[in-house]
């Protein structure tokens, strides 16, 4: 029978490195591994991984000089144990929390398995490495707030350009990606309606998508009347500021822009939102916080 194409591609890989397949060192195994899951998965996910491997896994493992046969579950402890103490990429003090070093587990596992596969280990060293305990991290407690405190942020943001954003946010309990993803075809004003159904997510690049993170996340929501009205009077607003921008106006189907219609980044939403927090002497808190209140 006929073989894929990327299957005959593995196939000839594979082949490859058996020739020579005590001589495979760990770092480029890696690099390999990368290089073959480009284009099949998103590509949010890929720069994830990416991410992970060449800013935090290949930098620990490459002085090591290891071949990928030689690595040890002893090796991947201290590994999770670097990144406790010194992961951060800013250099400031403390490690990565919980959340990070289980990512950079799930990436190593998906090297070693594949490995497993092409028969140049024999057993996959992480298998059976647990994560550092959440005890053993400096981890950030997750905020809820109260009425009270809910309706002093919302007081924090009135006026701001992210108050319409915020206010959705913290009504319907969204994900960052998921009130950015909103688009004006998504609210229906007459039946009073309000679908989550894509999303706008960055590693390194912004990417859209019309997909949620799982399929539970694709819902309806009853468009409240306090929302309705934000919503009414944003989508006046932008109106009125294609009239203003002109030709620079930046056309697109979303609904939370900037004033000349272009679309915010993630990160900067993320900044903004603890830079009025920080001006208005609120406590501290992520803007995925909000979701859990």
């Amino acid at each position: 029978e006929a073989m894929i194409p990327e299957y005959i591609e593995r196939f000839r890989y594979l082949e490859e490195v058996k020739k020579d397949e005590n001589k495979i060192m760990y770092v480029d195994y890696i690099l390999d591994w990368l290089e073959r899951k480009k284009n099949k998965v998103q590509q949010s996910t890929w720069e994830g991984y990416e991410t992970y491997a060449k800013c935090h896994i290949i930098p620990y493992f490459e002085p090591l000089h290891l071949e990928i046969c030689d690595v040890t579950p002893k090796h991947i402890v201290d590994y999770f144990e670097s990144r406790l103490v010194c992961g951060r990429r800013d250099h400031k003090p403390g490690g990565l929390g919980h959340e990070a070093i289980k990512k950079h587990k799930t990436v190593l596992n998906m090297v070693f398995d594949d490995a497993l596969i092409a028969e140049l280990i024999n057993r996959n060293p992480v298998e059976h490495v647990p994560l550092p305990k959440k005890d053993d991290i400096e981890t950030r407690e997750r905020v809820f707030l109260n009425v009270e405190e809910a309706n002093a942020m919302l007081e924090a943001f009135r006026g701001h350009e992210l108050q319409a954003l915020v206010y959705t946010t913290l009504y319907y309990g969204l994900r960052r990606s998921e009130v950015l993803g909103l688009k004006w075809d998504a609210v229906d004003f007459e039946c009073e309606t309000l679908k989550i159904q894509h999303t706008v997510v960055k590693n390194r690049s912004v990417v859209a998508k019309d997909t949620t993170k799982s399929a539970a996340s694709r819902r309806t929501y009853p468009l409240l009347p306090e929302v309705k009205e934000l919503l009414l009077r944003l989508k006046a607003q932008q109106q009125d500021n294609r009239l203003l921008f002109g030709s620079e106006y930046e056309e697109s189907a979303y609904i939370f822009v900037w004033p000349d219609g272009h679309l915010y980044r993630p990160d900067y939403i993320t900044r903004s939102f603890k830079k009025v927090l920080a001006y208005h002497g609120l406590p501290d808190m992520r803007f995925h916080d909000i979701r859990h209140s």
